[in-house]
């Protein structure tokens, strides 16, 4: 017997493999989410900041283009501060604070350079955040900026009087009030970028009319106005003459004739723009430098993941590994343990050990696989004892007869007994006890291998009872058994589509063993019964009876109920099997029911019609109606 190997661990290396790739796509599943859920927190975060900032820079920079100086900022930068949570820091640009919503008192100068600074310890950025001056505006931060970068809200001398401003207003509340009441136009009034009140109407369309016409104060410079313009001509003028361009007459929008050289227009602009700052320059704040930042305490999102960041995730993601490898690996030997014993199991069938079994625990499929497995071998070990009874009973069956024939063949041949009829007819009686073993065994090797076939006919119920009956009549008169037929009427004209000499032989083989287990006085009785698509043949009798834990051995080849061997009980034990057989060739079955101590009923259930399974391969016809003995 070989030595069992050791098993294969696959079944585990799989579900190890299987278990890594799941976890490494969830924590790889997970990571991308968590990254794309952060980042676009982060993104949203900073977008918000960036609109903090441009908000922050606004306001400042309008109250700068309005202010000569920064004395009175701090209510709005701490209101600043307040709406979006920022840190504001105004500075000089040599970094002197100017005005802090962190510190009730003037805080110490941020240092551009110094690590340990007071940017750093409150959580301002190293640099500005960009430089507040209305006359150089940053156009990062304000995109719609004048093509000159001035601020639009820094008027300087331009900026109307009280007295002309009321004045203005009025006139363009009358204009309003004149559209909506002789119109019917809905009219409104409001400032310009450059302050003045200018009257709207729905859809920018001017309404027509004398008794509405613009007056006069809404269309001309004011005295302020004009003062301020006449100075700054004068600059551009002085401007211009020191590059030798002619002079220009400017609007009061800041325009004035373009000439046809496109390059003297853009010197044009250029003095206009710096004649603009050196007129504006006395009225706004001077330049300062504009921190904004987390508040002071709180610590500000990373936009990017951080080196301890990033280990923790890769902790995490070894330990959500570790634990599904383990779960994994518990789970997986648990699985192979009962497998690797069926495989032992297997392996000591297949070396001889009839005797293998596995313990079958639990409820699941590898329970019901041990248990299949159990019934597997119990089932084998049984055949394998049929099969060693089988052979020892076929050497005994083919000993005894011909033992019987040598016996008399010598005793013929030394002299002693004479070549009499009595002797020849004895060994005839031996040599067809052979042929009847031997064609039964052949019937059965040919039923095993599907080679014995099948001639099917019309064959008609009665006739086969009657026929059987007439076979066996002189055997059960021997045996003192009454032989009875008994018909239905409603089987009369029943037809079976059969090969009628298989169907005697089966027929035969129950009447026989009916007889031989029947004692003196009994009866055996034939009869058929129909079904819906079936025809019921029956053989019972009046015997013994078998017991209950002998009936399902019946039909096994050389199995008997007595173990005797003599010729008045004991057969050879190969009819039942034949029958059995015979009937699943024809698509059919057979079973008993016994009650011992009153006989036995063996039933054969045939299909009406010719649907039976496909036929046994090859052809020819063997045997005759023979009870098997």
């Amino acid at each position: 017997m070989r030595r069992d190997a050791p098993p294969r661990r696959t079944l585990l290396l799989r579900l190890l493999a299987l278990s890594a790739l799941v976890s490494l796509c969830s924590i790889a599943a997970t990571a991308w989410l968590t990254a794309r859920t952060t980042t676009g927190a982060i993104r949203q975060e900073q977008h918000q900041v960036l609109a903090d900032q441009v908000r922050i820079y606004h306001e400042l920079l309008g109250y700068a283009a309005t202010h000569p100086d920064w004395t009175g900022a701090e209510p709005t930068v701490r209101r600043l501060a307040a709406d979006t949570g920022q840190r504001i820091l105004l500075a000089t640009p040599r970094f002197e604070p100017v005005v802090d919503s962190a510190a009730a008192t003037p805080a110490a100068a941020p240092s551009a350079t110094a690590p340990d600074s007071a940017a750093g310890r409150t959580n301002l950025p190293r640099t500005p955040t960009t430089t507040v001056d209305p006359l150089s505006v940053d156009l990062a931060m304000l995109p719609d900026a004048p093509a000159d970068r001035i601020d639009a809200r820094a008027l300087g001398p331009f900026r109307m009087t009280a007295a002309e401003r009321a004045a203005m207003e009025e006139a363009a509340r009358d204009r309003a009030d004149c559209l909506r009441s002789a119109l019917g136009v809905e009219a409104t009034v409001t400032d310009d970028a450059a302050g003045h009140p200018v009257v709207n109407v729905p859809g920018g369309q001017a309404a027509s009319g004398v008794r509405c016409a613009s007056p006069q104060v809404l269309d001309a410079p004011t005295g302020t106005e004009s003062a301020a313009l006449a100075d700054l001509t004068g600059l551009v003028n002085a401007c211009l003459e020191r590059q030798r361009i002619r002079p220009v007459q400017l609007s009061l929008s800041l325009q004035w004739t373009p000439s046809r050289d496109r390059e003297q227009d853009q010197v044009v602009s250029a003095c206009l723009a710096n004649s603009r700052r050196q007129q504006l320059v006395r009225y706004v704040a001077p330049p300062v430098l504009l921190f904004v930042g987390a508040p002071s305490g709180t610590a500000e999102p990373a936009p990017v993941l951080s080196a301890p960041h990033r280990g923790r995730v890769v902790e995490v993601a070894a330990l959500v590994l570790a634990v599904t490898v383990a779960i994994t690996t518990a789970v997986g030997l648990r699985l192979s343990r009962p497998l690797n014993a069926l495989t032992r199991a297997a392996r000591r069938m297949a070396d001889g050990d009839l005797s293998a079994r596995v313990t079958a625990t639990g409820r699941d499929e590898i329970a019901g696989l041990a248990a299949a497995f159990n019934a597997m071998a119990e089932r084998r070990e049984q055949l394998e004892e049929l099969r060693r009874a089988m052979v020892g009973d076929i050497a005994h069956e083919l000993r005894t007869p011909l033992s019987n024939i040598r016996g008399w063949l010598e005793a013929v041949e030394d002299g002693v007994v004479t070549a009499d009829g009595a002797l020849t007819s004895s060994l005839l009686e031996e040599a067809l006890l052979l042929q009847h073993l031997i064609d039964d065994l052949r019937d059965l090797a040919a039923a095993d291998a599907g080679e014995l076939a099948l001639h099917r006919e019309p064959v008609d119920a009665e006739d086969l009872l009657a026929q059987a009956a007439t076979a066996h009549g002189a055997l059960a008169q021997a045996s003192g058994v009454t032989l009875v037929v008994d018909t239905d009427t409603a089987t009369a004209g029943c037809e079976l589509s059969a090969d009628p000499v298989r169907l005697r032989q089966m027929v035969g083989n129950l009447v026989a063993n009916a007889v031989r287990h029947t004692p003196a006085g009994g009866t055996v009785t034939l009869r058929t019964r129909p079904e819906a698509h079936a025809l019921l043949i029956e053989v019972a009798d009046t015997g013994n009876g078998i017991a209950p834990a002998d009936l399902p051995l019946v039909f096994e080849r050389f199995w008997r109920a007595e173990k005797s061997r003599n010729r008045q009980s004991g057969g050879s034990g190969l009819g039942l099997a034949i029958v059995r057989k015979l009937a699943e060739l024809h698509g059919g079955a057979v079973h008993a029911a016994s009650t011992p101590g009153t006989g036995s009923v063996f039933t054969v259930c045939l299909p009406r019609t010719a649907a039976a399974p496909p036929e046994a391969l090859g052809s020819g016809r063997s045997g005759g109606n023979r009870g098997i003995t």
